[in-house]
């Protein structure tokens, strides 16, 4: 390990003539590595795979603990809990299909929102503990090369634990899972913010956005007071929902452990994988 420390090192120039050869980025990486360190450079590629350099879920870089999604939701809860007991006594008038139904107060209808919320953060911090592992594993997840107490140590220092069995990949029906829950908190979102934008209208006018000193509301019409932060987020809630769809395309070859096409029928070798 002294060696390894003391030696390492890297050349871009070098790597990129390698993989000309090689034609594989990793292997070019780690002859370039090794060129440098000389024989104990062996040990730095054990028992890992090309898979595994970014195959830790959403966490690479920062441990769940410190992740500021759930975070974020319990501040929203404590501010809709809030405005639900001031608002508890503010009669409004509820709406079925779009049309006058039955009164109700304002703050019963964010008390809703509150309990949405709340289902939230447990969605979230479930799908943190399921996301919340890795794998190294070897190259088929059997430990072939080395020792599992060695996973144990280096996912301690990344904030994970190790899965309780995995492949080459962890299953992605845990990425699905973080991701479908994902879309289920930006789909509330959006539509806390399209009820406002609807009480926003000129010709409902029950509720409107802040709407701060010195702030137009359009280029050609002074007087218009446009809900764009509801809008904003309606817009960015539409952006996220159509990632969860992905997870679900590549989930299949994921959970089987293999990101091979199937070879043609009669062909005498298979399909070259990682």
């Amino acid at each position: 390990m002294k060696t390894i420390k003391a030696r390492a090192g890297f050349d871009a120039e070098r790597i990129e003539a390698i993989e000309k050869v090689v034609k594989h980025d990793i292997i070019a990486f780690l002859t370039s590595v090794n060129e440098k360190v000389g024989p104990d450079g062996r040990y730095i590629h054990m028992g890992l795979d090309l898979v595994r350099r970014g195959g830790h879920g959403p966490f690479d870089d920062d441990p769940p603990v410190a992740h500021p999604g759930p975070q974020a939701l319990v501040e929203l809860k404590k501010i809709l809990r809030r405005e639900a007991l001031k608002h508890k006594k503010t009669v409004c008038m509820g709406r079925t299909h779009g049309i006058h139904a039955e009164p109700v107060t304002f703050g019963f209808k964010i008390l809703v929102w509150y309990e949405e919320i709340k289902r939230h953060i447990d969605r979230v911090d479930r799908a943190i503990a399921v996301i919340s592992v890795g794998r190294i594993s070897g190259s088929v997840g059997t430990y072939i090369h080395l020792n599992p107490r060695v996973e144990v140590m280096a996912l301690k220092k990344l904030g994970l634990k190790p899965a309780p069995v995995s492949t080459q990949v962890l299953q992605r029906d845990r990425h699905a899972e973080v991701i479908g829950v994902l879309a289920l908190v930006s789909t509330s979102l959006e539509k806390f913010t399209l009820e406002v934008r609807h009480l926003q209208k000129s010709e409902v006018m029950e509720l409107e956005e802040p709407f701060t000193k010195g702030q137009k509301g359009s280029s050609s019409m002074p007087h218009k007071k446009n809900p764009v932060r509801c809008e904003r987020v309606a817009g960015l809630a539409r952006l996220v929902r159509p990632t969860s769809r992905w997870p679900w395309r590549t989930s299949p070859s994921g959970m089987s452990g293999t990101s091979a096409t199937p070879r043609p029928s009669g062909s005498s070798s298979p399909t070259p994988s990682s």
